[in-house]
């Protein structure tokens, strides 16, 4: 046995892949998670949007209302709370597309293999079902 041989045995299933030109599944896998992170961008923009427009209504509201402190206050925190949540949601965002960038070009990003095995895990349990539903189907459709 020649040491490129053995070399091409002791190759994982996730090396032999990433040889392979990208498959559908792939492209799939990068849709889907680009869909999720644009999805959290527009609430991140949103939320932004919302915190800026919350504080222009509320500061003719502050300037109205003479005990200055309570409100202001309140508005302080409702801001910085919707900007740290605008931040969040765009940095969760921005993590996702980077892991699924990572994980279609070949990289192993951390949770890949559970990924990859609730994905076999899932297409076993569709294909046992598949199994177990067309006898009846046949079934039901001859004795109608």
């Amino acid at each position: 046995m020649s040491a490129c041989h053995a070399r091409k045995k002791v190759m994982s299933r996730y090396e032999q892949s990433s040889a392979q030109p990208t498959s559908r599944k792939a492209v799939l896998k990068f849709m889907t998670a680009g869909t999720i992170g644009a999805a959290l961008l527009v609430l991140s923009g949103l939320t932004l949007t919302g915190t800026v427009i919350a504080l222009i209504v509320a500061t003719p509201i502050l300037v109205l209302c003479s005990p200055v402190l309570v409100p202001a206050a309140m508005v302080v925190f409702l801001v910085s709370s919707g900007f740290f949540f605008s931040g969040g949601c765009g940095l969760a965002a921005i993590m996702v597309l980077l892991w699924t960038y990572n994980y279609v070009t070949g990289k192993h990003p951390p949770g890949a293999d559970r990924l990859d095995y609730a994905t076999r895990k899932i297409a076993e349990k569709a294909k046992e079902y598949g199994q177990y539903v067309q006898p009846k189907a046949q079934e039901a459709t001859q004795t109608s």
